[in-house]
């Protein structure tokens, strides 16, 4: 017996198809706002008119040539630092450690100077991945560096 195509089969394929279609987006949309930590500037335009300096501040702190070194040792934070001509002894450090998709208040960060270039944070840092920003200065300049400690 040969079946015969309807309008109920149309209706029934199309009720699929949109509504693969919309479940999908709202799967999307719902991950999408939770895992989203916010904006990365308030004003785009405002922020546009900073961005010449922030290259030349950039590019003078490579000019620095200083790296930063980040680990943890237990529940602490552990910083080595060097620059061109070794450890950087004189510096001064101060740290904001955010989680990478801001699920956590952020966590403010200071430091103890160990010597040789090595510094240890003041404070715990929880488990699980953070990335810590740091701001180092001395009397030669200041470095602006961002560190991905893994979970």
């Amino acid at each position: 017996m040969k079946r015969t195509f309807t309008g109920r089969h149309m209706l029934a394929i199309c009720i699929a198809f949109f509504g693969t279609i919309v479940t999908v987006n709202l799967v999307m949309a719902v991950q999408a706002s939770r895992t989203f930590g916010g904006t990365v500037v308030d004003n785009s335009y405002v922020a546009s008119q900073h961005f010449n300096r922030w290259l030349d501040e950039a590019e003078a702190e490579r000019d620095l040539g200083w790296k930063a070194v980040a680990q943890r040792s237990g529940d602490r934070l552990l910083l080595t630092l060097a620059g061109p001509h070794g450890p950087l002894a004189d510096a001064r450090v101060a740290a904001v450690a955010q989680h990478p998709l801001g699920l956590q208040e952020d966590i403010p960060l200071r430091f103890e100077a160990l010597g040789g270039g090595r510094f240890r944070s003041a404070g715990a840092l929880p488990a699980g991945r953070w990335r810590v920003r740091l701001d180092i200065r001395n009397e030669n300049g200041r470095v602006r560096l961002i560190e991905d400690l893994p979970a």
